[in-house]
């Protein structure tokens, strides 16, 4: 990379051609003031960066160690606790707080629905998960097995069609009961709708009838010009849901961004959105198709006065965490810089722009700026990131807590001081939310000199995790975040399997949570059905009355005590974690892909990102670590799901296989390094590997570029 001097730092071209021409115009501050002020920010926080990931391993040495000099004894509940408190990974917890934080939007304090994740470096994508506020409950039932099966192929079904009309109206005649009869009998929209509660009723507009339930709002749609609207006994041609009422945008996770160029079109992105003028333009079936963010929606109200509602999903930005440097910055010493500190001052000068900008497209009407932290450990780390934060709204003349966060109870540490970590950012927290997969992997991790764990899809009946998804719920709620905040629940990962998802993510909001992941914005509307079935705020008082689960469960691991596997079963086991490792790892060191719909060992197409990959290294490694599997059966394994994944791939013209010549393949060895060196990696994170492997990958390719010129 090209480097210029700013203020003491050397920063990538690209990155400060960025900053100065894109980023900077329009926020009120000078460049030169602008960089002085980086690089005060990063004197003053990267050494503490360091610092803190130093304390990471110190405490997983102490933890290693325990548990060698234990290996083979019974969980003693007590003996853990006294431990973890003698060493400081378990603090006390702080007398009890409500949270001040303060100009919240609606969408993330006194609402309940469903949020998307979606990578921030796929423009197209980002665009449809910023419209995915609005969805239509007639395509997620036609187009998915949402109704037990899937569409034929061919033309439109009529058959289909009539149980999604029929489905939908059941639906409306549950959110929206009618005065008398059902929304299945003809009626007349314009001669008015008579609800049993009148209080439901919202306004029209041009094309339909705006309703209200569960703070949600319900759109139905009336015209006879309509395919569907024609044939209707009332005229109805749609039912349109209020979905994604939050989205996500991420640098991490479901990211590849290994360099400056990466990092700078993933800020270009979100400047776009910030901005309210990102469009993106793209081939769909041999047409070229414009997409951008949609306006705000216009309806009349019953008085003859104007509603207006947000058109798009309320914008959060997920930064990387504490772990990872980036080569986009070089500090004074010659080191690379924190990359979480690069991500909260650039993307928080881009949040100006919604802020300060005459755009009619906004993002917070609060006026503040959503930033997720995730992979923090523990209130130190949180601690850290509410200074980190103190100090960026001071470089661009913010007021303070401005700059929301959404904590990601993602890791054993924070889990387990879950209270102290919201005290660290009581006045700036807007959310908390279990990342149940990164969760899993740091549970293995941190038990991993303990024992063998038990098989991987075993874990999710272990003590453990049902502690954790409780206590989350429950401490958020003694901490004064209903109405304040949102407290979340994780993912839904089999995009196809909306059927399935319509069944069991259906207890999220039973849980007392107010928002839970989706992997599409065609599942957020579907999963919004489940906000509607359950009244979450309703639920809140009666939930915050139980006792919070205790530490006990939460600290106990997931060993198998006493187990001896089948060679079979030892054999199906790796080779699942085998083909799920290589299926994602293939995509993100050859082509830069951080997420995506990668078909499992059965085809049954799964969404993966990092924290799917750690779990899979983490699991493979522990078993290695233990003696229950041997190198041998590792590498076979692998080089058997190798070449499974390379036909799973084949009609990917961009696809480099692997089982081919699997030495010469960077993806391959990336996949075998993850398990071998698993056991090394700080707390079981994959990304220094891959982004490793993925420089040498993107070398390898300027290389062959070179040579060809």
């Amino acid at each position: 990379m090209s480097m210029t001097p700013r203020a003491g730092l050397e920063v990538a071209g690209e990155l400060a051609a960025f900053i100065e021409a894109e980023a900077l115009p329009g926020t009120g501050l000078e460049a030169d003031a602008f960089w002085s002020g980086v690089a005060a920010i990063f004197a003053r926080f990267a050494p503490e960066n360091r610092r803190l990931l130093a304390v990471r391993d110190d405490l997983q040495a102490r933890i290693d160690a325990w548990h060698l000099g234990r290996r083979g004894a019974a969980h003693d509940g007590a003996a853990t606790e006294a431990f973890l408190r003698e060493i400081g990974y378990l603090v006390a917890e702080p007398a009890p707080f409500t949270i001040g934080t303060r100009n919240v939007d609606a969408e993330v304090a006194t609402l309940a629905g469903p949020q998307l994740v979606v990578p921030s470096l796929n423009a197209r994508f980002v665009l449809n998960a910023a419209n995915a506020r609005w969805g239509s409950l007639y395509d997620a039932l036609y187009g998915t097995d949402a109704l037990g099966d899937l569409p034929p192929p061919g033309p439109y079904n009529a058959a289909r069609g009539a149980r999604v009309v029929a489905r939908a109206k059941a639906f409306l005649d549950e959110a929206v009961p009618l005065a008398q009869g059902s929304w299945a009998d003809p009626g007349d929209p314009h001669g008015g709708i008579a609800l049993r509660d009148p209080g439901q009723y919202v306004g029209h507009s041009a094309r339909g009838r705006l309703f209200r339930h569960n703070g949600l709002h319900i759109e139905v749609v009336f015209d006879r010009d309509h395919p569907i609207g024609r044939d209707d006994p009332s005229g109805i041609a749609d039912v349109v849901l209020e979905s994604a009422l939050s989205t996500i945008v991420d640098l991490e996770d479901s990211v590849a961004a290994v360099d400056a160029a990466d990092k700078v079109a993933a800020y270009r992105n979100w400047l776009g959105l910030m901005k309210g003028d990102l469009v993106e333009t793209f081939d769909k079936g041999g047409r070229s198709m414009t997409r951008a963010l949609n306006p705000d929606r216009a309806f009349t109200a019953a008085d003859g006065s104007a509603v207006t509602l947000p058109g798009r999903s309320l914008l959060f930005v997920r930064n990387v965490g504490h772990l990872m440097t980036t080569p986009a910055v070089r500090l004074a010493d010659g080191s690379d810089a924190p990359e979480g500190v690069l991500d909260a001052i650039v993307t928080s000068l881009i949040g100006l722009h919604d802020l300060k900008g005459p755009g009619t497209v906004r993002n917070s009407r609060e006026g503040s700026i959503y930033i997720v932290k995730p992979k923090m450990h523990g209130p130190d780390e949180c601690a850290f990131t509410n200074a980190l934060f103190d100090a960026v709204e001071d470089l661009l003349g913010l007021a303070r807590h401005t700059v929301k966060v959404g904590v990601m109870d993602e890791e054993r540490r924070t889990s387990a001081n879950l209270a102290a970590c919201i005290h660290a950012v009581r006045d700036r927290i807007v959310f908390i939310n279990t990342g149940f997969l990164d969760r899993t992997g740091d549970e293995i991790h941190t038990a991993m000199q303990a024992g063998p764990v038990v098989r991987k899809g075993d874990i999710k009946a272990s003590a453990w995790i049902a502690a954790y998804e409780a206590r989350n719920v429950a401490i958020g709620l003694a901490c004064g975040l209903s109405g304040r905040a949102q407290i979340g629940k994780g993912m839904w990962a089999a995009p196809d399997r909306m059927a399935d998802m319509l069944e069991q993510k259906a207890a999220h909001p039973k849980t007392g949570a107010n928002t839970a992941w989706t992997p599409s914005p065609t599942a957020a509307t579907l999963h919004a059905l489940h906000y509607h079935q359950t009244d979450v705020f309703a639920l809140r008082d009666a939930i915050a009355a139980r006792p919070v689960p205790g530490l006990d469960d939460l600290l106990t691991p997931p060993l198998a005590r006493g187990v001896n596997w089948s060679g079979a079963e030892i054999a199906e086991e790796l080779v699942n974690n085998a083909q799920g490792l290589l299926g994602y790892v293939v995509r993100w060191i050859d082509q830069g892909v951080g997420c995506s719909k990668v078909p499992d060992i059965h085809d049954i197409g799964l969404m993966e990102d990092r924290a799917t990959l750690r779990i899979s290294s983490q699991h493979m490694a522990n078993w290695l670590l233990h003696g229950v599997c041997t190198a041998e059966q590792v590498d076979a394994a692998l080089l058997r799901m190798a070449a499974k994944v390379d036909a799973q791939n084949a009609g990917d013209p961009l696809y480099q296989p692997m089982a081919t010549d699997p030495a010469a393949s960077l993806a391959f060895q990336a996949a075998r390094a993850l398990v071998f060196d698993g056991v090394a990696q700080p707390n079981g994170y994959t990304e220094p590997l891959l982004h490793a492997f993925r420089l040498r990958t993107k070398g390898r390719a300027k290389g062959r570029a070179k040579g060809r010129a």
